[in-house]
């Protein structure tokens, strides 16, 4: 899995992810956004120091996005806002792997979020089984799943 931090010119490889990703939408009641739309939304994002845009390639192939900001809602905490892989390559592992490489890069000790919009039922199964419980319910916009991540053993011990 390769990563790549998302910069505004890569507004329209996003645009063409979420058109590869109707039923994301759907699920939402919205349509799929517009490439302005789009390109709006990675640029209010960029604005922010703490948010993350990253797109992730397997086999040289575009097959994700993960939006995730640091230190929120609290310091330590890591909230993944949307993990999007293409429709086409959906429950074949990779959301799972992208989640745990974001694991390996973070520091340990602190508290993974992932938030789900809506009533998305396939995403709260996929949270849990990631090791991700029930945290918050902001319903009807969202529930929060948490998962610690554990502090690093003492090399002394």
């Amino acid at each position: 899995m390769n990563v790549l931090p998302l910069t505004l010119e890569h507004a329209p490889h996003l645009h063409e992810l979420y058109r590869a990703t109707p039923s994301y939408f759907a699920l939402l009641g919205s349509p799929v956004p517009s490439l302005h739309e789009v390109t709006r939304d990675v640029e209010t994002a960029l604005y922010d120091a703490r948010r993350r845009l990253e797109l992730l390639y397997h086999e040289g192939q575009l097959i994700g996005s993960l939006d995730y900001k640091l230190n929120y809602p609290h310091d330590g905490d890591v909230t993944i806002n949307l993990l999007l892989i293409r429709g086409d390559r959906q429950s074949s592992g990779l959301g799972a792997q992208v989640v745990r490489d974001l694991e390996r890069r973070l520091p340990q000790g602190q508290r993974l979020l992932a938030s789900v919009l809506g009533d998305n039922r396939r995403a709260v199964k996929f949270w849990e089984r990631l090791g991700f419980v029930f945290a918050t319910d902001a319903r009807p916009v969202m529930t929060w799943y948490a998962k610690p991540l554990p502090a690093a053993l003492s090399e002394s011990g």
